[in-house]
């Protein structure tokens, strides 16, 4: 197991979950009847209605029914799933929806919950992630037992996802069967693509310099595929908090190995990776910031890096470049420019 993670306890993780079930099951209880079928868009003439809690999931769902569904997104670009808290307008979206597709493995924190309340004999409600096998899920020692949810950092494992999003489309629409099959064929295509570029130029990296350094431990999927340390600030779910000691211990780290840079993510705050560049300065080692990662959700909509794709070549070309890979910066489409 090449992954490591710093000390996180797991209480602030647990008090997150169980101060948000009861919010998230409150937003849906006072709903009024009325709001089962008010589309909060106002777009009524779609066949079906998909409601994703994620982008990447929405992405998938979005490449597979193309234009037979209409796919929307509860959570947008630079939006932490571990402490998202639904709106009234998000959970009327729920309740318009026929499919309901979440992460699981509690990413959502207790959302989960909510949305299983949500589920009916019209409406499916399926956690995606938790249709794949077990035998691919990492199980991290903080989570004590429980996966990992950060499954979209390995386009292989992700591919499995993908395979499920299809399969309850088809499930909920036999008469898509055939459009459902084609798209999905030609996005799992793309994932393979997309592998292969990752494998290749992260191999490009120095073996001494394999190790990833980011703000939360989101890349354990990312490290085990590609065969890179990855050190966390924080620990899986964000709800923890890192300590000075765990501060301290990872300038350690990247003094004695002499990594070169270590990286901000969208969707988290960067102080604690400024406070490792400014203690490594302090100790006569200067490291850099190697870039901004994308960990628990998309770019802005309607770009390149606001998709699944695009997201996954922005962070693998940013980690090879940062570490002395020398590739272009335009990445594996020639669209990172754009």
């Amino acid at each position: 197991m090449l992954k490591n993670t710093l000390d996180s306890p797991l209480d602030s993780r647990g008090f997150v979950r169980a101060l948000l079930a009861p919010i998230a099951a409150l937003a849906l209880a006072l709903l009024p009847a009325c709001a089962e079928r008010a589309d909060p868009d106002g777009s009524p003439d779609a066949s079906i209605r998909v409601v994703a809690t994620t982008g990447m999931i929405a992405d998938a769902a979005r490449a597979i029914a193309g234009d037979r569904a209409e796919v929307r997104a509860l959570m947008g670009p630079g939006t932490d799933p571990h402490l998202y808290t639904p709106t009234r307008t998000d959970m009327q979206r729920v309740l318009n929806a026929d499919i309901v597709l979440y992460n699981g493995l509690l990413l959502e924190g207790k959302m989960g919950d909510a949305l299983d309340r949500a589920r009916t004999a019209d409406r499916r409600v399926v956690a995606v992630a938790e249709k794949i096998d077990p035998e691919h899920l990492l199980h991290p020692e903080e989570l004590e037992g429980e996966p990992d949810p950060h499954l979209w950092m390995d386009p292989v494992v992700w591919r499995l996802v993908v395979e499920a999003v299809r399969d309850v489309l088809i499930e909920a629409d036999p008469d898509g069967a055939d459009l459902y099959l084609a798209n999905a064929s030609a996005y799992l295509a793309e994932l393979d693509a997309l592998h292969e570029y990752a494998s290749r130029v992260l191999a490009m990296v120095p073996e001494e310099r394999r190790v990833l350094v980011t703000a939360h431990d989101a890349f354990g999927y990312f490290g085990e595929r590609y065969a890179y340390r990855v050190l966390g600030v924080q620990g899986i779910s964000t709800a923890s908090e890192a300590g000075v000691r765990d501060v301290e211990r990872l300038v350690s780290e990247v003094i004695d190995r002499g990594i070169p840079a270590v990286f901000a993510e969208t969707s988290v705050p960067d102080r604690n990776i400024r406070a490792i560049i400014e203690g490594a300065r302090a100790r006569g080692h200067t490291v850099r910031l190697g870039g901004e990662l994308f960990s628990d959700a998309m770019g802005e909509t309607g770009t390149y890096r606001g998709t699944y794709i695009g997201m996954i070549d922005h962070n693998v070309t940013t980690i090879a470049r940062a570490l002395g890979a020398d590739i272009p910066a335009s990445g594996m489409a020639g669209r990172l420019d754009d």
